[in-house]
């Protein structure tokens, strides 16, 4: 355990952010992962899906949760994952 009182301080504000970050991430992975069970299943709700699941990018990359270009790239993937799915 840190002895320094700003060292307890960073550990309390690290512990706060790791929290903060797990929530965004795990938020962007549902979304996405919603948006391509859509896409298999019910294809006229996929826009609403896929757009909740940009925003979801989005707000994590904003909130510096991922990098605002890996949410660039996810968000390109699951563009091309549910163009390949949806032309089936």
């Amino acid at each position: 355990m840190p002895q320094l009182p700003s060292s307890r301080k960073a550990l309390r504000q690290s512990l706060k952010r790791r929290d903060r970050n797990r929530a965004r991430k795990k938020a962007y992975r549902l979304a996405v992962r919603k948006a391509v069970n859509i896409a298999k299943e019910s294809p006229e709700q996929l826009p609403a899906a896929v757009a909740a699941a940009q925003k979801a990018l989005d707000k994590a990359a904003q909130s510096g949760a991922i990098h605002k270009r890996a949410a660039a790239r996810r968000k390109s993937r699951l563009m091309k994952r549910i163009a390949k799915l949806t032309a089936q």
